[in-house]
């Protein structure tokens, strides 16, 4: 069980990394003139050479060795990579082509998906709550779809390529900074080439406004990492239904962002779209609370039976294992 300094600590963590990608449409901006290509380019180089400047004063190296002598996890990490390439570069363009409010959208959505990706590719069963959570979910996008005139494709795209991402990453499982330093590391030959080709046209931008352009442009690789360390401080000292609460400041911020900052229009049945994705999310929260504290319950009564039964204190075995997973949250 953690310290409570620690969940205190871990708070932070969690809200500093949900905080900095919710206030991040602020930064994509600033690379003006360059393009969404362009700074996504930036974005995977730069990317890399944090993550390996971290994991050079970490000393942590010895996860290469063991993952390139496993192809799959390797084809797996190049699916990885090609999906958030995918994600990362329909955001940057997504704000800076004003579109924040919908982009927001798709991270609303993306727990949704995430579990509809359960059912259909995981065969996992739902519980009544969440079942009601997709319908509704589904039933906001149509919604939204007949406002627009068409699908929401940048919220759909966002929202199944993160969701997607995500998938991959439990199936690779290695370390936030590992991951991305072998994503990014899959990256950086087409992201290199692409900078290379822009500059022999003559249509780069780096070096090109100024230091403190191309500091900036430089500076995409903080944006990336940062916020992935501070989410990984948090994963290891809160319970994981606190980071699933946590997880809704992000796309909040987003929202909050493109309407007050951006002022992007918010038709009726904008606000009709959201409001239904409002009140799917409601229900997952309010479905993921009362499992946790069921399964809490669960693992102490079971606990106590063991310890009653002559067992002694329980530290091992099944029942410590619920209890010892119950008391840092849920894995729902």
């Amino acid at each position: 069980m953690k310290s409570d300094k620690e969940q205190r600590a871990g708070l932070l963590y969690g809200i500093g990394a949900y905080g900095m990608w919710g206030l991040v449409p602020l930064f994509w901006p600033l690379l003006k003139p360059s393009g969404a290509m362009e700074i996504l380019a930036h974005r995977m180089i730069w990317s890399l050479v944090i993550v390996g400047i971290a994991l050079l004063a970490l000393r942590r190296w010895g996860w290469i060795r063991e993952l390139v002598r496993q192809p799959r996890k390797l084809a797996l990490i190049a699916v990885a990579a090609s999906v958030i390439t995918v994600n990362w570069g329909l955001y940057i363009w997504s704000v800076n082509s004003g579109h924040v409010v919908e982009a927001s959208l798709g991270y609303f959505i993306n727990p949704l998906v995430t579990i509809a990706m359960g059912v259909l590719l995981l065969k996992e069963r739902l519980r009544p709550a969440q079942w009601a959570a997709v319908g509704i979910g589904a039933a906001a996008v149509l919604v939204l779809a007949i406002g627009y005139g068409q699908p929401p494709w940048i919220s759909l795209t966002l929202a199944f390529s993160f969701a997607t991402y995500g998938l991959v990453k439990k199936k690779v499982n290695i370390g936030g900074l590992e991951s991305l330093a072998a994503e990014t590391a899959v990256q950086f030959l087409p992201a290199m080439a692409f900078l290379v080709w822009l500059g022999a046209d003559g249509s780069a931008t780096f070096g090109l406004h100024g230091a403190g352009h191309a500091a900036l442009l430089a500076a995409t690789g903080l944006v990336t990492a940062v916020p992935l360390v501070c989410f990984g401080a948090a994963a290891i000292r809160v319970p994981l239904s606190t980071l699933g609460l946590l997880q809704y400041l992000a796309p909040v911020f987003q929202f909050l962002l493109g309407i007050l900052y951006f002022h992007e229009a918010m038709p009726a049945e904008r606000w009709a779209g959201f409001a239904l994705v409002w009140l799917a999310l409601t229900c997952l929260t309010w479905d993921a609370l009362r499992t946790a504290r069921s399964n809490k319950a669960a693992a102490l009564r079971l606990a106590a039976e063991a310890a009653a039964s002559g067992a002694g204190p329980v530290t091992t075995g099944p029942a410590g294992a619920v209890a010892a997973r119950a008391a840092d949250g849920p894995a729902s």
